[in-house]
């Protein structure tokens, strides 16, 4: 491994260290997070690839947790009587 491919790794392990830790600290409780670290690790891979590996986190972070609390799609919102 070379020393760039080590200081790249050791980069994007103190982002995910740091993610991490901003989700702990930020939510009361771990529904807060939810889907914000799948998107911190699938962002900041991608923003790796094209050198905003911080960013790319940030914003999958943004994106995963927008897209867990989604409502479900279909239906009146209401739930049915069982028959």
């Amino acid at each position: 491994m070379t020393n760039l491919a080590r200081t790249n790794l050791a980069r994007l392990l103190a982002a995910a260290g740091l993610a991490l830790s901003a989700a702990a600290i930020a939510g009361p409780g771990p529904a807060e997070a939810k889907g914000c670290i799948k998107g911190a690790v699938v962002g900041g891979l991608a923003g790796k690839a094209v050198g905003h590996g911080k960013a790319g986190a940030a914003a999958g972070c943004a994106v995963g947790h927008h897209n867990a609390n989604k409502a479900p799609k279909g239906g009146s919102g209401q739930a049915q009587a069982p028959n």
